[in-house]
């Protein structure tokens, strides 16, 4: 169940950032996709020695790795483990046919530094429109060539920072039920997974995105969409955070999700600016109520 969080304060800006696309955000956020540039090159905390150091110093929880060689929709079926190790997978991502993803990487409190570095120099944009940054996230993605992320949302607005290798991905509306039906929204925010059921018809209403090293992506909360990596490795930086519209908006589902249960067929929550208040306040009550939360 969703938490309260203390809200993020951040550290000096590094300047990854080039004006252009500080200016680009500040237009487009917290709804539009689009691309930035950044200058995190070559970070020494992002070389695959690191990264295989660092997964193999996280708890098991936080990190997940299997075959590469997926399709789009999983559609319920898990993917297939490599049956190596986290550090081998990602010192040899070239040629181990793999997908190898760090989750909560500020647990490391220099990858931490780094994530509150990169979060601080948007900080201002985000708060102007959603409100206090809350819960900030980073997550690391190592791909091996031609390895396939499948189709998925993710409940965090989120900027991915390409740094090696290249990858395009296809991304759908936000909030449209033909991609992401009610339900699953519904059942991802009660305890469920956040894996879509794909269908080759969704295919053309999906925007690609191409990505090479020293672009980014914003990809607005809840956005349906898979990735294909390129034909050599990939290392990708994803940046996330949450606003108390997105645990509104998350919150208005689960409840949503109390409705359909005794027969109540709900209206979907609004997007952004939408509050999603009285929604979210009722699941609120009921969930401490029934010590969910």
């Amino acid at each position: 169940m969703n938490q309260p969080f203390t809200a993020f304060t951040g550290t000096a800006p590094l300047d990854t950032f080039d004006e252009t696309s500080r200016a680009t955000f500040a237009a487009s956020y917290p709804e539009i996709p689009h691309k930035l540039v950044h200058r995190l090159g070559m970070h020494p905390l992002m070389q695959l020695d690191a990264l295989a150091c660092l997964g193999e110093s996280l708890p098991q929880r936080s990190v997940e790795y299997n075959r590469a060689a997926l399709p789009i929709g999983l559609n319920g079926v898990k993917a297939p483990a490599n049956g190596i190790g986290i550090g081998e997978t990602i010192r040899n991502i070239g040629s181990t046919g793999s997908w190898a993803a760090l989750k909560n990487i500020e647990q490391c409190p220099a990858y931490a530094e780094l994530l509150a570095d990169l979060l601080a120099e948007l900080r201002p944009v985000i708060e102007a429109r959603t409100g206090a940054m809350l819960k900030p996230q980073g997550f690391v993605f190592v791909t091996s060539p031609g390895g396939v992320t499948p189709y998925h949302f993710d409940p965090e607005h989120n900027i991915l920072l390409q740094v090696m290798g290249s990858k395009v991905m296809t991304m759908f509306p936000a909030g449209d039920a033909r991609f992401a039906p009610d339900e699953t929204h519904e059942g991802y925010h009660t305890g469920g997974g956040r894996e879509l059921f794909w269908r080759d018809e969704l295919l053309p209403a999906g925007k690609q995105w191409s990505l090479s090293p020293g672009e980014a992506l914003y990809v607005p909360v809840m956005s349906p969409h898979f990735v294909n990596n390129g034909s050599t490795a990939s290392v990708s930086l994803s940046i996330t955070w949450r606003s108390e519209w997105s645990f509104a908006e998350a919150d208005a589902r689960a409840f949503n999700g109390l409705l359909r249960r005794i027969g109540i067929t709900p209206r979907a929550p609004g997007r952004w600016p939408a509050s999603n208040r009285a929604k979210a306040l009722a699941w609120r009550v009921y969930s401490k109520a029934r010590g969910l939360r």
